[in-house]
């Protein structure tokens, strides 16, 4: 009998172990008493595994059913018109057959079966360190295993996205699909798979898949254009200068390494990136050993690009102007030598006179002499670099030590002031060092001070002595100072108010007399008055009108 579950004439999979159930028929059955049915499914099973099948008839004397197969095989039940065989590690796409013998006759029947595997392994090659932006990206994936063929599919993924689906053709061992993608700035650290589909739906299975270990993907975008770079064109040696290079539409900007150089050395340098522009400032000391002709080096890279900008220094030594004065403070009729010098190849120029060649002093001599005091000596030194001329200036002062001396035109010497009143002597001395000034009045010793405001008294009035004293001598000059009372204005103003008086009533008088002789007639005094009204003897002539 046929075992349970299994319907005579059909070959059939069991959901855990493939079993396959071949019904056997005899030649030119077809129509006969006992019309036999044959629906014979390919099974499909997982490498390794094993299926069971069945052999059947519906001949009433069927005699030796068996089932041909190179694979492993075990009897594992018969009954009548029916055996069941177990086949084991199931390796390879093999055919069984069936086959019988009924009244003599054979009866045979066939099927294949098909092993299905999973990759082994499937891997996305990696991929470019960098990406450069608007070129193509090639994506490889390399899938080894897998069966069958005709149901294995690869497909290249970017994150969840479907990029591509190809079939995994071919029986070889391992296959690579390769796919090309055009890079742009979203595909920055994106992920990047594959993943094989094998899809045994068809079969009355599920799809199986497995997926790549992602990669991630890094783009960038550098300019065709070189950094700008900005340094001085000369540098003189123990200065400290700045130099800055810049490039602008940069992505990411954050990822570009900046190196800036001067000569061999490395420059510490600090980057800032704003947007898509990068900016990298650095600082440095010309040493004495960099004299020359430097190259700054400024180097941005990128990804797998790099831009590089180039600036020629010039690093130069510039010693002096140095001025220098054989005596800074000279007594007075003192020679005095100026000299002017300065570093190799450096023109000086000494109060217009120039050094005889680059490189060498200039110099004079002079008496120093009062007027000299405070003189400033100017000295100018030129370098030529490079078609440029460089220049710098030096000043010297010179001090003359004299001897003190009252100047006159600011030292009255005489003074006249009031009592009781605020006055100032002004006075002043000149010389160097800078004199002291004291006046002292002869008589008394009584010092009055100078410059400043103070209160006259009578006393004050005499002869004083101002005395202008320094390390380099002394000088003096006497004032006379007259102080007045502050009543003596009055009386003087009142005397002087009687003389006018006094003097228009003589001359009144005179005037008087000489219009009575003029006129011939008599008058006579009033002998008990010191006034002087006259009385005429003629008073017929009041109007005064001449009668002739």
């Amino acid at each position: 009998m046929v075992p349970s579950g299994l319907l005579p004439g059909v070959c059939r999979t069991s959901p855990i172990a493939l079993l396959l159930v071949c019904c056997l028929l005899p030649p030119g059955a077809q129509g006969q008493q006992f019309p036999l049915r044959l629906d014979v499914q390919s099974p499909v099973v997982p490498a390794g595994g094993s299926l069971l099948v069945n052999c059947s008839t519906d001949c009433p004397n069927p005699k030796l059913i068996t089932l041909e197969t190179s694979l492993s095989k075990e009897p594992v039940g018969n009954g009548l018109g029916w055996a069941a065989f177990q086949l084991s590690n199931v390796t390879s796409n093999s055919q069984v057959l069936c086959s019988g013998f009924c009244d003599g006759t054979q009866m045979t029947s066939s099927s294949n079966i098909t092993v299905y595997r999973f990759p082994e392994r499937v891997e996305l090659l990696p991929l470019p360190r960098w990406q450069p932006v608007g070129e193509n990206l090639t994506l490889r994936c390399q899938v080894a295993g897998g069966a069958p063929r005709d149901s294995l599919f690869v497909v290249l993924l970017r994150g969840e996205e479907e990029l591509s689906r190809h079939p995994a053709s071919g029986e070889p061992a391992e296959v690579e699909v390769t796919v090309p993608v055009l890079a742009g700035r979203d595909d920055h650290l994106a992920n990047f798979s594959c993943r094989t589909d094998l899809d045994l739906r068809p079969q009355g299975l599920r799809l199986f898949q497995n997926i790549s270990a992602p990669r991630q993907l890094r783009t960038f975008a550098l300019p065709m254009t070189t950094p700008h770079l900005v340094v001085p064109r000369f540098l003189e040696v123990g200065t400290t200068w700045s130099v800055n290079c810049t490039l602008d539409g940069l992505f990411p900007a954050s990822e570009v390494q900046v190196q800036l150089a001067l000569g061999n050395q490395t420059l510490n340098s600090t980057v800032e990136s704003h947007g898509n522009m990068i900016t990298a400032t650095a600082t440095a000391t010309a040493s004495v050993e960099q004299e020359g002709t430097q190259e700054i080096v400024c180097n941005m890279t990128l990804g797998s690009d790099s831009r590089e900008a180039r600036e020629n220094l010039t690093i130069y030594s510039f010693q002096g102007p140095i001025l220098n004065l054989s005596e800074p403070s000279a007594p007075e009729g003192t020679a005095v030598i100026v000299t002017c010098l300065a570093g190799p190849r450096v023109q000086v120029t000494l109060e217009g006179l120039p050094a005889a060649a680059p490189g060498q002093p200039a110099q004079f001599q002079l008496n120093a002499t009062e007027r000299d005091d405070r003189r400033i000596f100017f000295c100018n030194a030129s370098l030529e670099m490079d078609g440029k001329i460089l220049h710098r200036n030096s000043s010297v002062q010179l001090r003359v030590l004299y001897g003190p001396k009252i100047d006159q035109a600011k030292c009255p010497q005489r003074l006249t002031w009031k009592d009781k009143t605020l006055n100032v002597l002004q006075c002043e001395a000149r010389g160097n060092p800078d004199p002291q000034l004291h006046c002292f009045q002869e008589s008394s010793g009584l010092e009055v001070p100078i410059g400043i405001p103070f209160l006259v008294r009578l006393n004050y009035s005499g002869t004083y002595s101002c005395k202008a004293a320094s390390s380099q001598g002394t000088h003096t000059m006497t004032v006379v100072m007259n102080v007045r009372d502050r009543n003596s204005r009055a009386v003087t103003i009142v005397l002087g108010v009687l003389v006018v008086l006094g003097l228009v009533t003589i001359v009144a008088a005179l005037l008087c007399v000489f219009s009575v002789q003029k006129r011939s007639d008599i008058y006579h005094v009033n002998q008990a008055s010191t006034w002087l009204p006259l009385t005429s003897k003629q008073p017929e002539v009041a109007t005064g009108e001449d009668p002739s």
